[in-house]
Order: C-alpha cells, then structure tokens, then sequence
C-alpha cells in the first residue's frame, strides 16, 4: 500500500472516531506539532491533559543554541561541521533516551522512530533540519525538529502507545550554506539527486559532502532512499521566515504549498586591462556589463510578481587599477508558478546575454539548483486546517504558500506532507536578529 493510501486510511478511522471537535482534539495531541502528542490510535484520541510542555521547549531552542552560538543572538551551525556534530549526537542521546531508535542514513540524514502498535506501517514523521546559515538565527529549521522532540518527550512520560510508528528526522545540509546544493539530504532521499552526485560535491575548502559525513561519523548505513525508508506522512513546523502572519495578526499559517525557486550562476567574461591607458571605448568591462544586468533582471522579476535577489558576487581581478576582467554571480529567481519561473530564468540569461554583447563580453550560464513548486496533500491541509481552527478560530490563522524552500518539498513527491508556520517577528530571518516568541506554542 503506498503512503499516500496508509495515511488516508488511518485518517479515515479517526474520522468515523470522533466528532468534529473530537477530531481537532485527536489532531491537536496527534499531529499539530506546537501542541499535540503524535499519532494515537482511536482508543486513546483522549486525554486533553497530553500536552507538550511549552517552557521546556523553550528552554530547548535557547540550549542547543550553544552549539554555533555566534555571540551576537545567533546561531553559525553549517552542516557536517564540529557543532553539527554535537548537536546531532545530543539529538541522538535525547531521542533514545525517550525510547526511540535512531537510524543515520547514507547521506547522514537521522531518523528517530518510536515502535508503533502496527510495526508493519511506515513512520509518520515529523521533520526538519539542524544546520543553519553562516548568519543564521535560533529558529529556522531547528523549531521542526524540537517540536518534534517534545512530542516524542510527552508520548514517553505518558505512555501512549500510538498504531503507526513516530518519527522525528534531521534533514542534512538543509540550508545548502556549506555545500552548495539546497535540502541535499532529502532531495537523495527523495530520489531527485543521485548519491554519487551528493558525494562529490565541494565546499569552498575543496572538502567533499562525503568525506565530511565521514569526517563527523556521519556517513551512515541505512538506505538514503524513500524506497527502502517510507514514511507514510511528513508534517513539518517551521517559522514563517517572512512578515504576513505579523502584518496580518495571525497566530498561524497552514501552508499548502511551496513556490518554484532555483540558483542560476552568470559569469560574465570580458578582458582584464589597465584602467589608466585602456581608452573608455576600448573596453571589455565585465563588472560594468553584470552591473546593467542585474537592476534590468529585477524589474522582470516584478513584472510578473516573480522575486530575484543577486546574493553572490566576485569581480576579479579585484585590483583598483586594472578593469575586471571576469565577474561571476548567482541570481535566485522564485514564483509561485513554475511555469512563470521557467520564463523568469530564460528571460535572465537573454538581459544578462544582450548587455554583455553590449559592452563587448560574452555570458555564460549554470544553473546550480532548482525546486518546482509543489501543492501539499489536501488532507493534510485540511488537517492542520481542522487543529487551527480548533486552537485559535478562524481569524487566528491564514493559509499561505512558503516562500522558502524546506525539506517538505522533497518528502511530499512520496508521501502525504504539510507544514505549519509561527509568525517571524519583524518577517526576518537568516539573520542573528532572526525570532519567535513562546505564545506561538
């Protein structure tokens, strides 16, 4: 039975279970991540009193800070580094500590199941990732997974015995900040990038993703593959990493998808020449080509209320004296639609191509990463949906997409998978100012 007809089926059980309110009760305790308690069988859709413990979680995310801590409020935790490796080993100790078996793939992603009543089905997960960015916060990312955490902490001091097997995963190199390839660890996972691929890729030191797996103890045995490892949901907690639940005073977001999004390196080669006796005419000026370009890539960007953002830039030879002779820089180019996107991309590497022609350079392209926008399951929507409306009415929350990309987006090409947002206080974030507050949970 694939996953996406498990967990129909399960959902239907409690559906005929419990009340309408029962259900936003069964789902608060069973699902929701901020609130509830996993995934219980009908027998036990009970006891309001299982609760997770807001101020231990609190206290959680402000612990594991220390690993990275940027002493400015943030957090700089790049993956398969020194204090990736301990805050993986302290979310190892702590999950078995609570009665789960932690299992490390071959990409290093982490899984922490708690057996189930029904062993045969496949784990619901919920998920997200302990890297951060070289000026991240204490948050992004991190929130899912100790959500995660505390569900598991309050099943065990309960004694809940679930019928599908739990589980809390640690996606690697989420951020894509050290290797270079976005959600890398669930995108093997998923089957998107092949494993060899994954290996090979470098970090600016020249370290290979697979020697630093080894490197931390991380390169693990069980399979990197949705195929020999399914889950039969993915449910993720994040922040929202932008500023529409704050504007709009809302407590909540059920998100229901993903926007298209992906990286596109433009080198632009010109000729590098002494800047006192090359005439103005006579130049092949390869910073003044890539500077035309970009403000004409942000006004296609608006036209069709698509986002770019150039975060990447390198003009050599970089000496005051001498015009650069080579610029190389990344454009992010995002769209709810991924159609729209495809267009977006094209559209960049003819601006970039028609003003390097101008001032007599050539351009050339990469196209790094990309992520097509996904839709999630409805069910899973209409799950969060039921527990929102449940916990804060129908005017604390907002259905959104996600700007950002996640791991979700892997996870849901193969099984049922939602998220849920808490507000971003000012909408910042990958930032060390980035913050959430307690009440969100």
């Amino acid at each position: 039975m694939s996953s996406h007809l498990v967990f129909k089926n399960c959902s239907s059980q409690f559906r005929a279970a419990v009340s309408s309110r029962g259900r936003a009760q069964v789902w608060q305790q069973a699902i929701f991540l901020s609130r509830g308690a996993g995934y219980t069988s009908a027998r036990q859709f009970a006891s309001p009193s299982v609760k997770v413990n807001s101020q231990r979680l609190w206290d959680s995310i402000h612990h594991t800070a220390q690993w990275g801590d940027s002493h400015d409020g943030g957090v700089k935790r790049l993956t398969l580094t020194d204090d990736d490796q301990k805050v993986r080993s302290w979310f190892a100790e702590t999950l078995t500590a609570v009665g789960c078996k932690v299992k490390v793939d071959q990409v290093g992603n982490m899984f922490a199941v708690r057996p189930g009543a029904n062993m045969a089905l496949p784990p619901i997960a919920m998920g997200s990732h302990l890297d951060t960015q070289p000026a991240g916060g204490r948050f992004d990312g991190i929130l899912g997974v100790l959500g995660g955490i505390e569900v598991m902490k309050v099943l065990h001091e309960n004694d809940v015995v679930t019928q599908a097997p739990i589980a809390v995963v640690n996606w690697t190199n989420e951020e894509g900040a050290r290797f270079n390839s976005g959600m890398l660890g669930s995108s093997v996972w998923g089957g998107m990038i092949d494993m060899d691929e994954a290996y090979s890729i470098q970090d600016v030191e020249g370290t290979t993703f697979q020697a630093a797996l080894k490197r931390i103890g991380y390169l693990g045995n069980e399979g990197a593959s949705y195929k020999t490892n399914p889950l039969a949901a993915h449910f993720e907690l994040h922040i929202e990493q932008g500023p529409v639940l704050e504007d709009k005073n809302k407590t909540l977001g059920v998100v229901n998808g993903v926007q298209a999004m992906g990286w596109t390196y433009i080198t632009v080669h010109g000729h590098s020449q002494h800047c006192g006796t090359t005439p103005m005419d006579r130049r092949n000026d390869a910073l003044l080509a890539a500077t035309r370009m970009i403000p004409q890539i942000n006004a296609m960007a608006r036209e069709v209320q698509g986002m770019s953002t150039v975060g990447v830039f390198k003009s050599e030879p970089s000496s005051p004296g001498t015009v650069p002779g080579k610029v190389r820089f990344s454009v992010d180019l995002e769209h709810i639609d991924n159609d729209t996107r495809d267009l977006m991309v094209k559209r960049t590497k003819e601006i970039c191509a028609e003003f390097a022609e101008q001032e007599g350079c050539q351009a050339t392209f990469e196209d790094t990463w990309a992520s097509r926008g996904v839709r999630f399951n409805p069910l899973c929507i209409e799950t969060v949906t039921e527990v929102a409306e449940e916990l804060v009415g129908k005017d604390g929350y907002e259905t959104l997409p996600a700007g950002a990309g996640h791991d979700s987006v892997n996870t849901s090409h193969h099984c049922p998978t939602s998220m849920i947002f808490i507000p971003s206080k000012g909408g910042v974030s990958h930032h060390p100012s980035e913050w959430s507050t307690q009440e969100h949970w």
